[in-house]
């Protein structure tokens, strides 16, 4: 039995699982010292050179809180609630194509940790399956604030998750295919062979995008939890590590959603610009880097849309998906196939 494809799939999900949590450390600093420079703050900047420690002295703090469960609650679902929110995060990620084929220590290894067929099916489907985790909590709290938390999560899931997989579903005519190393080796080249531009996916992105904020519970769209309403929504009940992991898959699935719109439509880790005589790694390190910086590009977007825009009320957040957002993907979804059944794009 040859256990290399094991050992190298195991690597891989060891490595992206640990860059994946080092950026959640990363961004909650990220987080706190954006939102500091933008309302005239300095923000944490004592433990550690810049504050760069802050997010391991919150880490330990949380590890050291009390665990607590409410009476009344429904105590096997409040413990797996936490868990179905982070491991679907992680698992969305599995399909996303982070660099090329590569030559490492005398194996060949492809930089994603699962290449499907249907890989963007899959990817979709984890990221909407993090709304169970949300509606379990609310409910399993016995809580008003948390059940309205849930309920509020699942109506906008249905809401925006439309246009979203419309604005995907117009990338995958564009590009014949639902495997995610083939949209992105489609899209190599200069940068207006990117989607967004050879594609005329414009609007889908950005579409994509203003979904992706709603699909992550992200301000202006973070109804979920809206501490002026409800306490902290869906999560009112959680202390310590619980509390900490849905703190964890938000960031993660802000990762995930934003490596998705950088593989979808901004030519995933190719640079823009052809690579010319590059080969082994100053190749695929330059690779690497690009997808980094793009999907870093749109994590501090995340972050400058949260301190910037207030939030949407409930009847605006709903007129907004579905009088606004569903029309628009479902226009865009009909050009495409038009212009792809006219060969004015490939298809």
């Amino acid at each position: 039995m040859d256990i290399q494809p094991l050992v190298i799939s195991l690597a891989k999900i060891i490595i992206i699982s640990q860059v994946l949590m080092g950026g959640v450390a990363f961004m909650t600093w990220v987080e706190r010292r954006v939102s500091a420079i933008i309302q005239f703050r300095l923000g944490p900047n004592r433990v550690g050179p810049f504050g760069l420690f802050q997010p391991i002295a919150d880490g330990i703090k949380f590890l050291m809180k009390d665990e607590t469960l409410p009476a009344g609650s429904h105590r096997p679902l409040f413990l797996l609630a936490p868990v179905i929110a982070f491991v679907t995060a992680l698992c969305a990620f599995a399909v996303v194509p982070f660099g090329p084929i590569v030559e490492l220590f005398g194996y060949t290894v492809n930089l994603v940790i699962l290449d499907l067929d249907g890989g963007m099916l899959f990817a979709l489907a984890a990221t909407s399956l993090g709304v169970y985790g949300i509606v379990c909590a609310g409910w399993a709290s016995r809580s008003k604030y948390a059940l309205m938390g849930g309920l509020r999560s699942s109506a906008q899931m249905v809401s925006y998750e439309l246009a979203l997989g419309l604005a995907a579903v117009s990338v995958f005519l564009v590009n014949g295919t639902l495997r995610p190393t083939e949209i992105v080796a489609a899209q190599a080249g200069w940068f207006w062979n990117w989607n967004v531009f050879a594609g005329f996916q414009l609007l889908g992105f950005l579409l994509f995008m203003i979904a992706g904020y709603a699909e992550t519970n992200r301000l202006p769209f973070d109804l979920p939890e809206a501490e002026s309403e409800l306490v902290a929504g869906y999560h009112t009940e959680y202390s310590s590590m619980k509390f900490s992991m849905f703190f964890m898959a938000e960031y993660i699935a802000m990762m995930t959603m934003s490596a998705l719109a950088v593989t979808l439509y901004l030519g995933g880790f190719h640079p823009g610009f052809p690579t010319g005589d590059l080969a082994g790694w100053p190749l695929w390190g330059l690779q690497i880097a690009a997808f980094t910086g793009k999907v870093g590009f749109f994590m501090f977007l995340f972050v400058w849309v949260r301190w910037t825009l207030p939030r949407f009320r409930y009847d605006q957040l709903m007129d907004l998906g579905w009088k606004r957002l569903f029309p628009l993907a479902l226009a865009n979804l009909a050009m495409t196939a038009l212009l792809v059944a006219f060969d004015v794009i490939k298809g």
